[in-house]
C-alpha cells in the first residue's frame, strides 16, 4: 500500500519535531548530571588534604581575592541601597503604625531569606562568573585538556575545585557583609529621621530573635551552594566548548544557567523553611 506524499511529509515533520525536543532534553539533562557530578566531586576532593597542592592553593587564593575582594565594593554599595530603601522604610512606617514588633520578622523574611542570596548570586556571576567562563574557554578544546593530562595536571583539580570552594566562601562572606551593611545603614537612616529611638544593639537583638533555628542553617547553606553552583556552571560551560564557540554565545549561556540556578536554590531554601 502506497502512502500519499502529504502524509509522508506530515510524518517527517512530526519526527523532526520529536527529534528536536529529544535532542534539547538530552542536552539539558546531560548538563544537569555533569553539574551534579562536578559539585559532589568538588566537595569530596576538597576534604582530602593531598588535593591541596601548592598550585591548587595558589589558584584558590587568587580566585578568592578576585571574587571576595573585587565584589566587596559592589556588595557594600548594594547593601547600603537596600538598607536605605527597605530597612529604613520598614522601621519608619511600622513605627508610625505602632507595629514595631513586626520589624524583625519582616526583615528576616525579606532581607535574609530572599533578597540576600539573590543579589549576592548576581554579584558573583558578574564579578567572578564571567571571568571564570572566559578563563575556562581557553582550555575548553579537548586537545588542550589532553595536553594538561599528559603533563600530569588534572584540569578538574587544578581549575574547577579551587574555584568552587573559593566562590562558595566568597558568597557566604559577601552575604554576611551585605546583611550587616543593610541593617546598619537602615537603622542609622531611620534614627536620623526619628523613626526609632532604640539603640542599635536592641535593633540587632530584635532581628536575631526573629530568626528561627533553621534560618541559621538555611542562610549559610544557600549562600555556599549558590557560590559552588556558579563556579561549577561557569567552568562546565567554558570547558565544554569545542574551540569554535564565541564569547557572544558562551557568556549569555552561562549567565542564564547561573541565574536559573540562583533562583532555584532561593526557592528551595524558602520552601524548606517551615
Amino acid at each position: 500500500m502506497t502512502v500519499p506524499v502529504p502524509q509522508l511529509r506530515h510524518r517527517y515533520r512530526g519526527q523532526q519535531t520529536l527529534a528536536a525536543i529529544g535532542r534539547a532534553t538530552r542536552t539539558h539533562l546531560f548538563f544537569l548530571l555533569r553539574l551534579a557530578a562536578v559539585s559532589v566531586g568538588v566537595l569530596w576532593d576538597a576534604m582530602r588534604p593531598s588535593t591541596w597542592r601548592r598550585s591548587v592553593r595558589t589558584e584558590f587564593w587568587r580566585t578568592l581575592r578576585h571574587a571576595a575582594g573585587g565584589g566587596l565594593a559592589t556588595t557594600v554599595f548594594s547593601g547600603a541601597l537596600v538598607g536605605l530603601l527597605m530597612v529604613s522604610e520598614a522601621l519608619f512606617w511600622l513605627g508610625r503604625a505602632g507595629e514595631a514588633r513586626l520589624v524583625g520578622p519582616i526583615i528576616v523574611t525579606v532581607l535574609v531569606r530572599q533578597v540576600t542570596p539573590l543579589l549576592i548570586g548576581l554579584i558573583l556571576v558578574g564579578r567572578a562568573g564571567v571571568v571564570t567562563v572566559a578563563e575556562m574557554s581557553t582550555i575548553g578544546p579537548a586537545g588542550q585538556q589532553r595536553a594538561l593530562l599528559a603533563q600530569g595536571l588534572d584540569p578538574f583539580t587544578l581549575f574547577v575545585l579551587p574555584r568552587g570552594i573559593a566562590l562558595a566562601l566568597a558568597s557566604f562572606t559577601l552575604g554576611v557583609i551585605f546583611v550587616l551593611v543593610a541593617l546598619i545603614v537602615g537603622f542609622v537612616v531611620s534614627n536620623v529621621l526619628g523613626a526609632t529611638q532604640a539603640s542599635i544593639w536592641l535593633f540587632f537583638d530584635g532581628v536575631v530573635a526573629a530568626m528561627e533555628g533553621y534560618d541559621f542553617a538555611l542562610f549559610p547553606a544557600a549562600l555556599l551552594i549558590i557560590g559552588l553552583l556558579i563556579a561549577a556552571i561557569c567552568c562546565l560551560t567554558g570547558m565544554s566548548g569545542d574551540g569554535s564557540d564565541q564569547p557572544a554565545t558562551v557568556l549569555p549561556r552561562s549567565f542564564v544557567r547561573c541565574v536559573v540556578a540562583i533562583l532555584m536554590i532561593n526557592v528551595i531554601a524558602n520552601l524548606a523553611a517551615p
